[in-house]
């Protein structure tokens, strides 16, 4: 497979993960682009985000993904 430059894609998705706090947000993000878990993870103040590429029919889609601190009230 050739090289492709980090901003080489076909399709940018941007997703915002939204929810209580405590759900599991950070951990969906870190599991999707790191292959990472864990169960001692800490509250997210702010704002984080990441991005993997996945090859889908010949075409590359971009997912840069944004994790919220939770809504609490």
């Amino acid at each position: 497979m050739a090289y492709r430059a980090d901003d080489d894609y076909d399709y940018l998705f941007k997703v915002v993960l939204i929810g209580d706090s405590g759900v599991g947000k950070s951990n969906l993000l870190s599991r999707f682009t790191r292959n990472e878990f864990s169960l001692e993870s800490k509250s997210t103040i702010g704002v984080e985000f990441a991005t993997r590429s996945i090859h889908v029919d010949d075409k590359v889609v971009k997912a840069q993904i944004w994790d919220t601190a939770g809504q609490e009230r």
